[in-house]
């Protein structure tokens, strides 16, 4: 009772009566006291204010993850420093980027990051290493040699070569003369308006053609920035190769016994190389048409190294059947073409031509390449040509001063408007024939060279190995027998 009389509130009710049970009977941590509602255990308003002065405290090794992540480069550079000690970072810049979800911007963190995992925020990086990872791939200059001109491999082209996928093999073969180098020369990195002394693949110097000799030997390499891989070869069948090895007096390899059969030889390692490890092949020729060249594309065609399975112990079908052997796109390219070449006709009687004599090859000779596609016979349709090859023509390539001359010559007794017309030609320029022959190479598909996807330095190791085993084929060592 109270001094005015009064009995006071909380003394003997039921307030009283409570505390006295929570303190006889201590709740365990987590029991529910109040309720569905009410999941925490009852705390004193002296410790709720002592551990809400101690959160900072318990709260501040969660945060070392993160002040890792967002070091500058001079503090992960200095030696010694263990990741648990760093500095700390002020409170409110590292919870923001967390709350966030910020990341670094810097290029180094990410590449250190991708390429350590785990151990590279204890570790420190080079900035030079890292921005050499992002830096475009090296322009090659000039053409190196593959394969020399002993048939032997070379390995200057892996210093050229990255890991990655994204790449097109365009190789090519023709007879001698025909313009292989120059016409590679231009698809790869050179414009008809360049010094032909400047191109990549170097082509038959004036010296070279009275002497009736050949430029290239063996195999040239040559790769863009736009990773596209050009092969330029020698002259197939070569007179030129031929009468070196007989004024020469070279030592053959002692399975060959004429110097002609060994030629012969060599030419379709090369043909057969080449239908193994490229995506594209361009077959030049400077005259329509050489049976004895088709021939000689069947017989590398059957001589073909075969493609490697993904298992050698495949059961209950055929290892290398015909739906899993590799076969490349082939195009027919008709360098130096003269102007009766281009009418619609003649172009028809061609394509029906290459059709019958590639009838029974697997190789892709029809269906990637077309020249209705260009635009460049605008009265024809799709349907003019009923069986259309891979098929391109390319007229001779004109010089500055001839049509300059052939300008001037066509104004002659005409009035001043027509002399500053070109003279007729039948055919769009060269330059231009030449981009679109480019785009629709580079267009074509890149099916898969063998049972797995092959990046630039495992392609490289690839043809290496398929060079090796065509050199050693019995297939061509049965077939030189049979020649000689």
């Amino acid at each position: 009772m109270s001094e005015s009389g009064h009995s006071q509130p909380g003394m003997y009710g039921q307030g009283r009566r409570r505390r006295r049970r929570r303190d006889r009977d201590p709740v365990a941590s987590g029991q529910n006291l109040s309720g569905p509602s009410r999941d925490r255990e009852y705390v004193s308003r002296e410790r709720r204010s002592k551990s809400s002065q101690s959160v900072p405290i318990t709260s501040a090794p969660s945060l070392e993850k993160p002040i890792m992540l967002i070091k500058s480069r001079e503090d992960c550079g200095k030696p010694g420093t263990p990741p648990d000690v760093s500095p700390a970072v002020s409170g409110s810049g590292v919870p923001k980027m967390e709350r966030e979800g910020q990341r670094p911007t810097q290029p180094v963190y990410q590449i250190q990051n991708r390429g350590m995992g785990s151990a590279a925020s204890s570790s420190a990086v080079d900035p030079v290493i890292g921005q050499n990872k992002l830096l475009p791939p090296e322009k090659m200059k000039h053409s190196i040699k593959l394969v020399d001109d002993q048939m032997n491999w070379c390995d200057s082209a892996m210093e050229y070569l990255r890991d990655q996928t994204d790449m097109l093999v365009v190789g090519v073969i023709g007879l001698q003369g025909t313009g292989k180098s120059t016409i590679m020369s231009l698809l790869s990195a050179n414009t008809p308006e360049e010094d032909q002394r400047a191109y990549v693949f170097r082509a038959q110097s004036q010296d070279i053609k009275e002497r009736g000799g050949n430029q290239s030997c063996g195999i040239d390499f040559y790769i863009t920035q736009e990773r596209v891989i050009f092969l330029d070869t020698q002259p197939i069948l070569s007179p030129s190769i031929l009468d070196h090895l007989i004024n020469n007096d070279r030592k053959l390899p002692p399975e060959y016994n004429l110097p002609h059969t060994y030629l012969e030889m060599q030419s379709l390692q090369i043909a057969a190389f080449l239908f193994t490890v490229c995506h594209v092949v361009i077959v030049v020729q400077d005259w329509f048409t050489d049976i004895n060249l088709y021939r000689f594309l069947q017989t590398a065609e059957m001589l073909k190294p075969s493609t490697p399975s993904a298992s050698h112990d495949t059961t209950g079908s055929s290892v290398n059947d015909e739906g899993s052997e590799y076969y490349p796109h082939i195009v027919f390219l008709q360098n130096k073409a003269r102007r009766e070449e281009f009418c619609p006709r003649y172009l028809k009687m061609m394509h029906m031509a290459v059709d019958k004599l590639m009838t029974h090859s697997h190789l892709k000779y029809k269906g990637t390449l077309s020249m209705l596609d260009c635009n460049i016979l605008p009265g024809l349709g799709r349907d003019y040509l009923e069986t259309e090859v891979n098929l391109f023509l390319l007229p001779i390539q004109e010089n500055e001063g001839e049509e300059a001359l052939t300008r001037a010559g066509s104004g002659l007794g005409s009035a001043p408007l027509f002399s500053l017309l070109p003279g007729y030609r039948g055919h769009p320029s060269f330059s231009s024939l030449v981009s679109k022959l480019r785009s629709q190479v580079l267009a074509m598909s890149r099916s898969q060279l063998s049972h797995t996807i092959l990046t630039e330095k495992n392609w490289f190791h690839y043809a290496a190995r398929i060079w090796d085993g065509v050199k050693k084929s019995s297939a061509l060592s049965e077939y030189s027998r049979l020649l000689s």
